[in-house]
Formats: structure tokens, C-alpha cells, sequence
């Protein structure tokens, strides 16, 4: 059976992380399948062999294409190239497909299996296959056709992934918890400590840093690489701006309609009232009692209402809205969906004039009253044509910009030059001034299509392809490229001398901190010690211990937050001096609430057992896969090698 998991497995993208992405299985792509069901076609190029066993490099780019795509969900337009590198999206992917090799391994050596009714069992408990919560074999045909799998490879699949789960259940099958560990625990997540922080400030030292010329041209000497002068460009272009055609473009009723009829959602008017409200306002948490007491002030201001008391006077007196009391209440206009639910209802409900009875919502009672409703209604092609006529002639005329640079940059690319297109289109040329790779240009910004073309450009006067940019289609030619170099140190000298002060001053402040441990050690008196220019101190307050290892007033420091935990009234101070944040900091015991589980409730503590068990197979499971890892023979293809490089 396992051969013949290997089989499919070689054909069919492999899966990671098959539970969590079954829960979400409508809808979304398999985090790793990818591509269906291939089977039948030839075997891919291989990525890695484990242990003689190969993975394919489609399946690893699959595996890296989805994972990246995970994560995209997760962090949108923060998935930056650098944040890409330092979450290590490939090493992740290759580590998931090499242990789940390493545990199909483990379970051959084990003779564990997968029987057909526990995997018939498996998949109808998936509920994207059943309908009315009972397997469903429609469904789930359908549901693998549009994943592009037969059952045959799912099943296939799903098999592989039970035996993979077997293993790591045998794996955890023996992990115990005794006492002593769930007291250990309670202690960890419970037990606090404060701290005393000296910070030193090496920023307060490098005004004494003195700039000698034989020790600056060391520093610099030993670190001229830092110093290193970019790869830098600058342009000649002249700009196609799309407003010195408005006037060529030549509008016809049928294009008209076209963009009428494309763009009917700009031209929707949303159905929206007017209104103006009064405000009793309930404290969160209010009790029944003092809520029928502001109920009471409501009714009491609504029946004056009624009786002729000019609403926005009322308001004006009497209303807890701040920001609206002042103007009579007046809310504006607002479509539906802006307002909390009761409020929205009550006010779409009412007539033009209209004033609502009593409204609660979480902020209290509300008196509302409609001065105006807009019906939803899309403007007639009538009402907007001078916005449709805009919107074409920016459309067209941009069109026409760019086909204007197109035509210059066909005719001129191998025998003509910029100033020739310059002078046919009688357009001025201008300069962007020198520019690094992946910095501003110029006029144009951050902009990644001029820079990548500029940097390939490779000699004086040469064409790049029109880009499109704000400021209309710009056409440009290379005006120089000076290649990277290492500068003179009189090129450089300030920037030089900024990061040599810093340096030194960093020696200083460590010095200072080192010194001052020394000095507390020996019994000196801190409160005498911790002053001076650089030199601060804060308490942390009590904290507990953090998995992301962050200390109140410090920052992140697994150091710091390990030792704060050993430190005892007889031994106060931390063994060493800590770099945190780009200070040095000297730590105290300044107090400690100590945590016992004695006459803990048994639910509790039942947690607490199940939290240690979890753990503690957790890191079973990460030692044996190490373990396994250790004794592999693992090989990585050329190409997969080049993949890594490119």
C-alpha cells in the first residue's frame, strides 16, 4: 500500500497541512495540490531525494507558489520581499515535504497502515463532502472536479495523509505528564516578576568620540564595503502628457452609450436619509433599573416633542451626542449600512418630517427625525453626459498618449534618438538627475518599471520602452550610468564619520555598562551609580513570562526574560549586560509575586495537564523528525539547487 502511495504521490502535487485546509475545503485552493490530478503524465524533475525516495521540483514549486499565497492572505500588501525572506517561505516548504517524506519512511519501517473503512470513515467525515451532514457521493464528485482530482488520487491523498498522522500518534503515544511538571506550569504562565532597568544610551557617548585622522582612515580602511557607491543611472525623457490631446479626440454616440452602460455603478445613487437625532445616553453595563430611568428622560422629551417642542432646540439642550447636540442633532446624509442596526432601521422607516419613537441601541435611547429620503435610482445618460464625456476624453486621450510614444520610441529605437523624437512630437526634453536601483527618480517617484528598464539600458543615448506614470507616457534614453565602485574616503567622510562615532560610541556605553554590573556586584550603591548623561533608569512592573520573550520597558530579549525568572533577593542583578534596542541594559530584581497551583480548581489544572501533554508531544514529535533528518541522506538536484540561487 505504501508503494503505492509513493506512486500517486510522484504524479499528484503533494499537500501540506491537509487538515487545516480541508476545514476551509469550498472555495480554496489546496495549500500545496496546486494543479489535480496528473496522473498518467511523465515524472517531473525531482527537487530533492530523501533517502533515496525523490520529491519533484513541480511539486515544490507548487508547494512554495501556495504557501506564499497563504501568507499574502495574511499579511495583504505587507508581504514585502524582505518580510518574504525573513518568514523563509522556501525553507518552510522544503522542510514540510522533506518530513512529510521522513515520516512515510518512518512508517514503512513501523508496518503501519491504513485500512480501507478508516479511510472510507475519514473522507465522509469531511463536511464539504456531505449534504444534510451525511456523505454525499454527488457532492463529493463535484466538489473533486473542481479541484481537478479523480477520487482515485484523492483517496490516494487522503490515505498517505491518515498514515502520516498514525506516525506522528505513535510518536506521541508514551509522552506522560507528572505533577511536578504541572506545577512547573502553573509557576511559568503565573508567576511575576519586576524588574529594575539601567539603560545605557550610546548615543549620549558619541559626542565624546574625538575624530582622529589615522584611526577614522582604519575604520574606514576595514570597512570601506559599507561605503560602497551604488550602481546609478540618470535619464533624458520628454513626457507624452495625455492633456495635449484632449483636443484630437473625436467622440461618437455609440461610444457614449458603451461608457454609459460600463460604468452604470458610478452613476448609482444609493438609497439615504437625512436625519437629525437626540441622544439619552446608557453607561456600558448599565443595569435594568438606571436603564428604564433613561428611557423614562426619552419619553419625557419625545412627549414634549409632540406636544410642539421644536426638535432642534431640543437637541440642542438636551442631547449626550457631543458631536451633533450643537447643530440640533444633525446627522447628515447616510446610506444604509453606516448606522448601528436598530438606529438604520427606525430611520429608513420613517417619513420625510417624521420623528421615531423611543430607539435603544448600545449607545442608549435615540429620538430620531428624517428631513430628507433619497430614493435609489442610477442617473440617466442625460444627467451625466458632461462626466461621461470627461471620463472618455481622459480614456482617449491617454490612448493617445501612449500610442504617440509608441510610434516615437518604434521609429527612433535603432537609428534615431530622443532628440529626434523630441523635436516631431514638440515636446521639451528634461533630465531625471542621477538615481540608485530601487530609489525615487526624478519627478516619477518610486517607480520599479522606469528603474528595471533603466539599469538594463546599456549604452549612452539607447531607448527604453514608454511607461506609463502619472504625469502622462514617458519615453527616455539613457544619459549615464556610473557602475558601482568603492569612493575615496573625502567622497564619503561625513557618512564615515556618522558610523565611526556610532561604532566608538557604542564601545564606550558597553564599557560604561560593564563597569557599572561590576560596581553593583560588589555592592555598590545603585541609586548613586545610574545617573549621568546616558544613563536611565525605569521599573518594568510586574510581568510573566512571554513566548515572544518581551520584557516591559526593554524590548525583546530571550536573555533578559530567562534571567529574570532565576534572579533571588541574595543575587539580584542579571549575570550580564543585555543589547536590547540598540541600549545596554543592567537588570534588578525589584520584586516577585510568586504562584502555586495548591486548591487550584481540577478543571484548571486539567488544562494545564492537557496544555503540558500537547507540548511535550509537540517536542517529541520535532525531536524525532530532527533525529530522522540527522540520518537522511538527503540530495538536492542542479536545478532545484538554481531554483534556491535564482
Amino acid at each position: 500500500m505504501l508503494d503505492l502511495i509513493r506512486k500517486k504521490k510522484k504524479s499528484v502535487i503533494i499537500k501540506i497541512v491537509f487538515w487545516s485546509i480541508i476545514a476551509t475545503f469550498v472555495g480554496t485552493i489546496f495549500l500545496v495540490w496546486g494543479k489535480g490530478d496528473d496522473a498518467g503524465q511523465p515524472t517531473a524533475a525531482f527537487a530533492v531525494e530523501v533517502n533515496g525516495d525523490s520529491i519533484a521540483l513541480e511539486d515544490y514549486q507548487s508547494a512554495y507558489a501556495n504557501i506564499y499565497r497563504l501568507y499574502q492572505n495574511v499579511y495583504r500588501d505587507q508581504l514585502t520581499p524582505a518580510l518574504e525572506k525573513q518568514l523563509n517561505l522556501r525553507q518552510q516548504a522544503l522542510d514540510a515535504l522533506i518530513e512529510q517524506e521522513l515520516l512515510l519512511q518512518q512508517a514503512d519501517r513501523l508496518q503501519l497502515r491504513v485500512g480501507k473503512q478508516e479511510l472510507v470513515d475519514a473522507i465522509a467525515k469531511i463536511p464539504a463532502f456531505q449534504k444534510d451532514g451525511l456523505f454525499n457521493k454527488e457532492t463529493y464528485i463535484q466538489v473533486l472536479r473542481g479541484q481537478r482530482l479523480t477520487p482515485e488520487s484523492f483517496e490516494s491523498l487522503q490515505e498517505r495523509d491518515l498514515l502520516i498522522e498514525k506516525v506522528r500518534n505513535h510518536i506521541r503515544q508514551n509522552i506522560t505528564v507528572d505533577e511536578s511538571e504541572i506545577q512547573q506550569e502553573y509557576r511559568d504562565r503565573n508567576e511575576k516578576v519586576d524588574l529594575l532597568l539601567v539603560r545605557v544610551d550610546p548615543a549620549a557617548f558619541e559626542s565624546r568620540v574625538r575624530i582622529e585622522p589615522a584611526p577614522l582612515q582604519s575604520y574606514f580602511a576595514a570597512n570601506v564595503e559599507k561605503f560602497r557607491l551604488p550602481q546609478m543611472a540618470s535619464l533624458r525623457y520628454i513626457t507624452f502628457d495625455p492633456a495635449r490631446y484632449r483636443g484630437e479626440v473625436v467622440l461618437a454616440e455609440d461610444e457614449i452609450k458603451r461608457y454609459y452602460d460600463r460604468n452604470l455603478d458610478r452613476f448609482e445613487i444609493p438609497e439615504q436619509v437625512k436625519a437629525a437625532h437626540i441622544l439619552i445616553r446608557t453607561p456600558q453595563g448599565a443595569d435594568a433599573k438606571l436603564k428604564e430611568q433613561k428611557r423614562a428622560e426619552a419619553a419625557k422629551i419625545l412627549a414634549a416633542i409632540k406636544a410642539g417642542k421644536d426638535f432642534a432646540a431640543a437637541a440642542r439642550s438636551l442631547s449626550e451626542d457631543p458631536g451633533s447636540a450643537g447643530t440640533g442633532g444633525d446627522l447628515g446624509s447616510f446610506t444604509r449600512g453606516t448606522m448601528v442596526g436598530p438606529f438604520e432601521e427606525a430611520a429608513f422607516a420613517l417619513k420625510v418630517g417624521e420623528v421615531s419613537d423611543i430607539v435603544e441601541t448600545t449607545f442608549g435611547f435615540h429620538i430620531i427625525k428624517v428631513s430628507e429620503h433619497t430614493t435609489p435610482r442610477i442617473k440617466a445618460q442625460s444627467e451625466v453626459l458632461a462626466e461621461i464625456k470627461d471620463g472618455l476624453q481622459s480614456e482617449k486621450s491617454a490612448q493617445l498618449a501612449l500610442e504617440k510614444a509608441l510610434d516615437a520610441f518604434n521609429i527612433n529605437r535603432k537609428g534615431g534618438s530622443l532628440e529626434a523624437a523630441a523635436k516631431a512630437a514638440g515636446i521639451e526634453i528634461s533630465s531625471t538627475g542621477t538615481f540608485a536601483r530601487d530609489t525615487p527618480i526624478g519627478p516619477f517617484g518610486v517607480n520599479a518599471e522606469i528603474n528595471n528598464s533603466a539599469f538594463a539600458l546599456t549604452s549612452v543615448g539607447e531607448l527604453g520602452r514608454p511607461v506609463r506614470t502619472a504625469q502622462g507616457v514617458v519615453l527616455f534614453a539613457l544619459e549615464q550610468k556610473l557602475e558601482s565602485r568603492v569612493p575615496e574616503l573625502k567622497e564619503v567622510r561625513v557618512a564615515v564619520e556618522q558610523a565611526y562615532r556610532q561604532e566608538e560610541g557604542k564601545k564606550l556605553a558597553s564599557n560604561q555598562a560593564d563597569a557599572l554590573l561590576a560596581l553593583i556586584r560588589k555592592g555598590g550603591d545603585l541609586s548613586s551609580t545610574a545617573v549621568g548623561a546616558g544613563l536611565s533608569k525605569s521599573r518594568t512592573g510586574l510581568f510573566a513570562r512571554a513566548r515572544n520573550n518581551f520584557v516591559p520597558q526593554a524590548g525583546v530579549s530571550e536573555g533578559l526574560m530567562t534571567a529574570a525568572f532565576t534572579l533571588t533577593p541574595a543575587a539580584p542583578a542579571a549575570p550580564e549586560v543585555y543589547e536590547i534596542e540598540g541600549s545596554y541594559l543592567i537588570a534588578l530584581l525589584a520584586g516577585r509575586q510568586s504562584a502555586e497551583a495548591t486548591g487550584m480548581d481540577p478543571a484548571k489544572l486539567g488544562e494545564l495537564r492537557t496544555a503540558v501533554l500537547s507540548r511535550k508531544q509537540d517536542e517529541a514529535l520535532d525531536k524525532e523528525l530532527e533525529g530522522l533528518k540527522a540520518k537522511a541522506k538527503i540530495v538536492y538536484s542542479d536545478a532545484f539547487k538554481a531554483l534556491l540561487e535564482g
